[in-house]
């Protein structure tokens, strides 16, 4: 998609248009799909809520949205009566699951952020499973893709990231994320055009976030040009083995 455009297009177009873009080059919606959205109440899920609602018309597929917002026991940083009462404007049931996250670890160990990923994640594929749904879609996008990338290299020594579609062999489900064309700076821009509710996170355990230093370093290098990203997200998506489209 042209630069150009990208730079002059209202923030709402150039969502709806690379989350579709996203849709049907990575074929992460089918006819007949049950799409469950990890709704936190950040920006990011919230406008895939919004955008994947409002695609529907012009993808010319029928299929189900619900969302579901994970709470757990050490923080509260979405107002959830709002955010249900926008989805539903969208025509997207709620549900809000309880976890205890701290509740669940064992003697002597202590929270941390991989711990607290796996118990979301396994929480929200039995849901998904148990309810029927065969895809999850989550809000990533192409910022958190590269930083994936090179936070998986030099900390893991692995060449991996976010993959767009996931198919797991143990489940039924599939994990897709609409929004791995577009930078972070494009859906803050059409949050703030439509008005969409955000929350602020306030866990306590992410405030050294390694993700944070390395979105940082990843700035510095590339100079946040979008055009350079995306060539990274291409790079990434060649060769004997397409790193964003891998499965499990």
């Amino acid at each position: 998609m042209a630069n150009r455009f990208l730079r002059t297009a209202r923030a709402d177009t150039v969502v709806q248009k690379l989350t579709a873009k996203a849709i049907l080059e990575r074929n992460l919606i089918a006819e007949g799909d049950r799409i469950l959205i990890a709704a936190s109440g950040g920006k990011d899920s919230t406008v895939m809520a919004w955008a994947l609602s409002a695609l529907k018309p012009a993808l010319k597929r029928d299929y189900e949205l619900e969302a579901i917002h994970i709470s757990s026991d050490f923080c509260a940083c979405c107002k959830k009566s709002a955010l249900s009462q926008q989805l539903a404007g969208w025509g997207i049931p709620f549900t809000d699951l309880f976890v205890p996250v701290i509740g669940r670890l064992k003697e002597g160990e202590k929270m941390n952020c991989y711990w607290c990923s796996t118990q979301r994640r396994t929480e929200l594929l039995k849901y998904a499973v148990e309810n029927n749904f065969n895809k999850i879609a989550l809000g990533h996008h192409l910022d958190d893709i590269i930083e994936t990338f090179f936070m998986n290299m030099t900390a893991k020594g692995e060449l991996s990231t976010m993959p767009m579609l996931l198919s797991y062999r143990k489940y039924p489900v599939s994990l897709i994320r609409p929004l791995g064309y577009l930078e972070e700076q494009q859906i803050i821009a059409c949050a703030a055009e439509k008005d969409i509710l955000k929350a602020v996170c306030t866990c306590p355990y992410g405030i050294n976030s390694k993700r944070r230093d390395m979105r940082k370093r990843i700035a510095e290098f590339t100079g946040n040009s979008g055009a350079m990203k995306r060539r990274m997200l291409k790079a990434l998506s060649t060769g004997e083995k397409a790193l964003s489209a891998e499965k499990e």
